[in-house]
């Protein structure tokens, strides 16, 4: 067993480019995302369209680039049209998803108002195919991306947004495969309304991404069949299949969810070769995509502390995460950089207070939780081209994955800048982690640009209203590149970014 955790980096040995859209997040009708969230009229930092200005720099600052919306299991009984057009005539509507009175007052043109105001982050629109169907789509689409000139187009210039608004990802459904979804489907009656609506949607606007809704999770009853049956109603009409997964410590096992990575990698991996297989036996040149919309960090088994009746905006799945959650969060990043091959897309759920990196008091301030900090980090410098990491690598055991490596690591260069950034987890929660790294193949690598550790002697320790800066990002020490060999200690328990110049 060795003492040192070791790789190669090599640039010609790569994974691929990494897709901007992998470092997208997602805004849902649920608890207060929207409301007192990213949207407060009223608040002393609310602008003239009633988004809070000091949510705006925090979502500008975590690096965003794509923006899932309205759902999520909202948008399975969802009426588009209720959120558009003068907000004094909007319905209020009960939301059967949550629970909740949903009052309409934030909307389609609300949201791309919010979109163009982070910047550099494009829309990622989900069509409801739990209660509606075809036509619905294709009118959501006319309204959204239809310059002019038709009944749908006209509506959204006379409710005051004259351009279209050009939205090329969108989502064909949520979750169709949970029985918990309003509308619910078994494969094959989904498959064909995806289908359909695929179709006709192409023939609106041919430019539109599609993304076929993949199982919600790996340990589903229906997981891989789901897939190979959607997809063999889907496949030359889709670009990506999605996929969901959260994850928790459960029974006080912390060693397994330190390892919940590994169950990351093996469902994308089983994923692809769901696609790919597919893709064969329809001897078919097309590659799927994944589009990775959901996932994150969630305490779903826990109590929530508000009662589901029918309340305007509850304070519903407002989990605040520990350091210990937050190096969990970064393995997860890791995972899906490691794959940037063929998963395009990812979607952080959620953005603001619903599982989510920024939190917000009503009338007050709003802060960056302890996962806020892995994500900023990977979108600034996990842009470029991801080298394959192989690592040899001290072990540890658990109950539920068995022998993990203690070390999970990948790393991503700048073409352009000649740098590279290694982003690396210690998932020892005892002792630091000795780490060398060969380069070869990239002599212009001459320093030690950064080396950023987020850790604490405290695993527990968790950033709240009344402490808003108890963890954030410090310096490590030590760290140094000489004769081609970059050598670190990463501390326990921690997340750590190395940039290389």
């Amino acid at each position: 067993m060795p003492s040192t955790a070791r790789f190669v980096l090599d640039p010609a040995f790569a994974v691929g480019d990494v897709d901007p859209r992998l470092f997208g997040s997602f805004v849902e009708h649920l608890g207060r995302c929207v409301y007192t969230g990213l949207y407060e009229p009223g608040h002393p930092a609310a602008d003239a369209e009633g988004l809070r200005t000091d949510v705006l720099e925090l979502v500008r600052e975590l690096g965003v680039t794509a923006i899932r919306y309205p759902g999520g299991n909202f948008v399975s009984g969802y009426d588009w049209e209720d959120g558009v057009g003068p907000k004094e005539s909007r319905p209020r509507r009960l939301d059967p998803a949550w629970r909740s009175t949903e009052t309409n007052q934030f909307g389609l043109s609300e949201f791309m108002d919010f979109v163009r105001k982070v910047e550099g982050t494009e829309p990622m629109l989900a069509v409801n195919l739990g209660t509606r169907g075809v036509k619905e789509a294709l009118e959501l689409l006319e309204y959204a991306n239809h310059p002019g000139g038709t009944d749908r187009s006209d509506q959204r210039v006379a409710h005051g947004d004259k351009e279209p608004y050009g939205v090329r990802l969108w989502c064909l459904g949520n979750e169709m495969d949970g029985p918990w979804q309003i509308g619910h489907k078994d494969a094959d009656e989904y498959g064909k309304l995806a289908a359909a609506t695929a179709w006709a949607m192409r023939l609106v606007d041919p430019d539109v991404q599609l993304v076929a809704c993949g199982s919600s999770a790996q340990f589903m009853p229906t997981f891989g069949a789901w897939e190979s049956t959607v997809l063999e109603h889907t496949y030359d009409l889709v670009d990506f299949v999605s996929m969901h997964a959260y994850y928790e410590e459960k029974d006080g096992d912390r060693d397994s969810f330190l390892a919940s990575a590994v169950d990351t990698e093996s469902f994308i991996e089983n994923v692809i070769a769901t696609c790919d297989h597919v893709g064969a036996r329809l001897k078919s040149k097309k590659r799927i995509d994944i589009s990775f919309d959901e996932w994150n960090v969630w305490y779903s088994s826990r109590p929530e502390t508000e009662r589901r009746n029918w309340q305007e905006a509850p304070r519903l799945l407002e989990d605040v995460y520990s350091v210990t959650d937050a190096v969990v969060f970064g393995s997860l990043l890791i995972a899906l950089l490691r794959h940037a091959d063929r998963v395009r897309v990812a979607c952080l759920a959620q953005l603001v207070n619903v599982i989510a990196p920024i939190m917000t008091e009503p009338g007050g301030p709003a802060w960056r939780q302890t996962t806020f900090f892995p994500f900023a980090q990977a979108s600034q410098y996990g842009r470029g081209r991801v080298l394959q990491v192989h690592v040899d690598s001290p072990t540890y055991e658990t109950a539920k994955f068995g022998e993990v490596p203690l070390l999970q690591a990948t790393a991503v260069a700048d073409e352009e800048t000649g740098a590279v950034t290694v982003f690396a987890v210690n998932r020892s929660r005892t002792d630091a982690l000795p780490l060398e790294v060969s380069l070869r193949g990239l002599e212009g690598l001459t320093r030690v640009a950064e080396h950023s550790v987020l850790t604490d002697a405290d695993p527990d320790a968790r950033n709240t209203l009344d402490e808003p800066e108890r963890v954030t990002p410090t310096a490590a020490e030590g760290t140094s590149l000489d004769g081609g060999v970059l050598r670190a200690t990463l501390p326990a328990l921690s997340w750590n970014m190395i940039r290389l110049s």
